[in-house]
């Protein structure tokens, strides 16, 4: 049985072409061999361009592939056809030059380590020396100060966070991919992380992708959305969020936060297809 690879919503609005600075998707197909010879296809045809410096968040059902495309974008997949390009550059040639900055919902800290030595572990696997100057520097950025000497088992779920996009942030990458960081926290917590996040970000205006599940924390933190379809993941929709930075705890009060919201919202749909591919005859 074959299948058509549907065409992805245009995604020319203040794009960048594919060979130029930023994040380029081209016609990407993702599919996972199921083994028996079934494949699932978790992704369709998807395009997407991101400028240099832009911050764009995915949404979309559960299974949809959003985390799929992250990390194709992250070399940590490698998609079954399209081409994936950062800077004009494969994705795998950023990783060998630690030039991707990565953090999962999964915080991933080492145990046995305090703060200050896990965000020195990204110097360590590059085979460099931790700069002690640059690790306290995005220790105060992330609002951690004092609790340097501290272990994970001692920080809340929120400060682990906090060094684990620290620690992403410590080779000054390119490009920023987030996926999830926040969704085990409750939802206090994860508000005061937006705001934080939001400050971070404007700082450098690092070019950036989010994964997310909720709508309020896309909008709150993007300049565009891209909304996925039910898997096989394809771009429903990208909209431009039309609020000025920086942002603040108040804009998520007003009127046209939450009608964009709801309107986001309303544009994802709930159901799931769990479409098994056989070979071509």
């Amino acid at each position: 049985m074959s299948t058509e690879t549907h065409k992805s919503v245009d995604d020319s609005s203040g794009a960048n072409s594919f060979d130029e600075a930023g994040i380029s998707v081209r016609n990407v197909v993702k599919e996972f061999d199921l083994g028996q010879g079934k494949r699932l296809r978790a992704v369709d045809g998807v395009s997407l361009n991101i400028a240099e410096g832009e911050f764009v968040a995915i949404i979309g059902p559960s299974g949809c592939g959003k985390s799929t495309i992250l990390r194709m974008i992250a070399s940590l997949e490698v998609p079954t056809e399209g081409e994936v390009r950062i800077n004009g550059a494969e994705p795998s040639e950023l990783t060998k030059e630690h030039r991707l900055g990565v953090a999962f919902q999964d915080h991933a800290l080492l145990p046995w380590l305090n703060a200050w030595e896990n965000i020195a572990l990204s110097f360590r696997a590059a085979g460099m020396r931790p700069d002690p100057e640059r690790i306290e520097g995005l220790i105060s950025l992330v609002g951690m100060d004092g609790f340097e000497k501290s272990r994970p088992k001692q920080l809340s779920g929120g400060m682990k966070q906090r060094i684990a996009i620290a620690r992403a942030l410590a080779l000054k990458p390119d490009v920023l991919l987030l996926d999830e960081p926040f969704g085990a926290l409750d939802a206090v917590t994860r508000r005061q992380m937006n705001v934080e996040l939001q400050e971070i970000w404007s700082r450098d205006s690092i070019t950036t992708l989010l994964i997310t599940h909720s709508v309020e924390e896309a909008v709150f933190l993007a300049d565009r959305l891209v909304v996925l379809t039910e898997r096989p993941g394809q771009i429903k929709l990208i909209e431009k969020v039309p609020f000025d930075r920086p942002r603040d705890r108040e804009l998520m009060l007003t009127t046209e936060f939450h009608e964009l919201c709801d309107r986001l919202t309303e544009s994802l749909d709930a159901g799931e297809s769990t479409e098994v591919l056989e070979p071509d005859k």
